[in-house]
């Protein structure tokens, strides 16, 4: 009976750390796999923005043909487009990625107060392309953004719910930064004419 016994004892130990060890790898392979929703997520944020940063020289070379005492603005989006072409674009710096991407919304806000300036380049069919263009894209950034937020939401409470917390941590798997907008984004811009 005494052996019985044992592998019983043998048999429910190795039970439970099968259990257990499934449980881990699963949750493990969890995070891995939310972990790199978000990398992707982030990614498809980028393509927004390249596409962005390319629409951005047709859209100024179009404007600068109808408002050549304009340079010191249309200077300034070249300048806070190059600033955000040289700005590291990976996770890890988001928060300054996006400054970055902030201030050249704010100067491709100043180009269309320029634009409103000069009425035969609103009627400029290349112009309007272009500036259709530009919104769409600014309309995608806006939705990839919010898709990423939900994911990391997603992952973030999967990694501080418990019990895989604490897979979590042993693992190193930290929560990842939402998408922070600049403190004068809740302000309206000012347009003046």
């Amino acid at each position: 009976m005494n052996t019985n016994k044992k592998y019983i004892k043998m048999g429910g130990l190795a039970l439970v750390v099968i259990i257990v060890f499934g449980w881990t790898m699963s949750s493990y392979n969890g995070f891995v796999g939310k972990d790199e929703q978000c990398k992707s997520q982030w990614s498809k944020v980028q393509v927004q923005y390249q596409r962005r940063m390319d629409l951005i020289p047709n859209l100024v070379s179009t404007v600068k043909g109808y408002a050549t005492h304009e340079s010191s603005t249309l200077e300034k989006v070249i300048a806070a487009r190059n600033k955000a072409l040289n700005t590291p674009s990976n996770e890890a710096s988001s928060a300054q990625y996006e400054k970055a991407q902030s201030t050249l919304t704010s100067a491709i806000r100043d180009i269309n107060v320029v634009v409103e300036r000069y009425p035969e380049l609103k009627a400029n069919e290349n112009f309007l392309a272009l500036q259709s263009q530009l919104e769409g894209t600014e309309n995608r950034i806006a939705v990839e953004r919010k898709r990423y937020a939900e994911l990391v939401q997603e992952y973030n409470r999967s990694v501080r719910v418990f019990p895989k917390s604490i897979i979590a941590s042993i693992f190193s798997f930290n929560q990842k930064e939402y998408y922070q907008a600049e403190a004068s984004a809740e302000q309206s811009p000012k347009v003046a004419f």
